[in-house]
């Protein structure tokens, strides 16, 4: 009898799934576009990586001459100046993520506190621009503001510093393009957090008052809890590109005298692969790092899931 039951329930899941599928086609036709553009452009490109254990030369196979097994993957932890590369990318990537990340929750709880609208919007509208402009232009902005005349160097002139170098100087190399990132990012990051702002129900932050709650805890005991589903999933999504730290930008700003402390595995690929033709060489460098990601994705995931319970999957 169970068996029986158990059957028919899943005879009329599918026969749901088809209803369903016939009666609202013209809504799954929207997703068609997007998830032929996925398998077309991430999930094709995907049988390349097998160059990673084959030995590729141009106007061969696109799928390499002969098998090297592990050859490259033992060049590149060989090398010196990946581990180099890698450092860096580890470096910045946790810069990123420690300061880049809670900033926009701050500056989202600071807007939510507001209560002149006019002013609110002011700060978005201002805050948003940045995210809307090409990485080319922030990184003249980045050069017109650093230069020898830049208004930074101004300031300094103007509290009785001598002028620096910046974008001559490794050293500083970090705090530039973690700078840039903040000016960036931070007022488009807000948007996710304003509006779980807007679902949290106000009669629990009557209920906080009536116990004699302050707005500090209330944001703690009230606006906090309300906003850690999202802000665990976005947390998850930035450790899961923790590895890939932005190639434009750095690629843009970075020069030889920068590279020491600018030079990450994304820009090191680029230098091998397309520069140098070593096309196996560095698929296999971006084997590894696809690798590292995917492995920090479902960590975090998981110890999201068990401390938190909210999570991806």
């Amino acid at each position: 009898m169970a068996t029986e039951l158990r059957g028919a329930t899943e005879l009329r899941g599918k026969e749901t799934w088809g209803l369903a599928l016939r009666k609202h086609w013209r809504l799954y036709s929207l997703a068609l576009l997007p998830v032929i553009w996925f398998l077309v452009f991430r999930y094709l490109p995907m049988a390349g990586n097998v160059i990673a254990f084959r030995r590729f030369r141009p106007g061969g196979s696109i799928f390499g001459e002969e098998w090297v097994g592990f050859y490259y993957i033992e060049r590149f932890i060989q090398d010196q100046a990946f581990w180099q590369a890698f450092q860096n990318t580890v470096i910045i990537g946790a810069l990123t993520l420690v300061i880049v990340f809670p900033l926009p929750i701050i500056l989202a709880l600071l807007l939510n506190e507001l209560r002149s609208r006019v002013f609110k919007r002011f700060v978005q509208t201002v805050s948003y621009l940045p995210h809307f402009m090409s990485v080319v232009i922030v990184a003249g902005f980045v050069f017109e503001l650093t230069s020898l005349d830049g208004t930074v160097n101004r300031l300094v002139k103007l509290f009785g510093g001598d002028p620096i170098s910046f974008m001559q100087q490794a050293d500083w190399f970090r705090t530039i393009y973690v700078s840039s990132e903040v000016w960036q990012t931070v007022g488009w990051g807000t948007i996710l957090y304003l509006a779980t702002l807007t679902t949290i129900d106000s009669q629990l932050y009557e209920a906080a008052r009536i116990d004699g709650a302050n707005r500090w805890q209330q944001t703690w005991h009230v606006t906090l809890p309300g906003i850690r589903p999202t802000m665990m999933v976005l947390l998850i999504l930035n450790i899961g590109q923790f590895m890939q730290v932005g190639f434009e930008k750095i690629f843009l700003l970075y020069n030889t005298l920068t590279q020491p402390t600018a030079d990450v595995i994304s820009t090191y690929i680029y230098r091998v692969g397309l520069t140098s033709g070593q096309l196996s060489y560095a698929t296999a460098i971006g084997l590894f790092e696809a690798v590292i990601g995917l492995v920090l994705v479902f960590s975090a995931n998981a110890i999201s899931r068990r401390v938190t319970g909210s999570s991806l999957w």
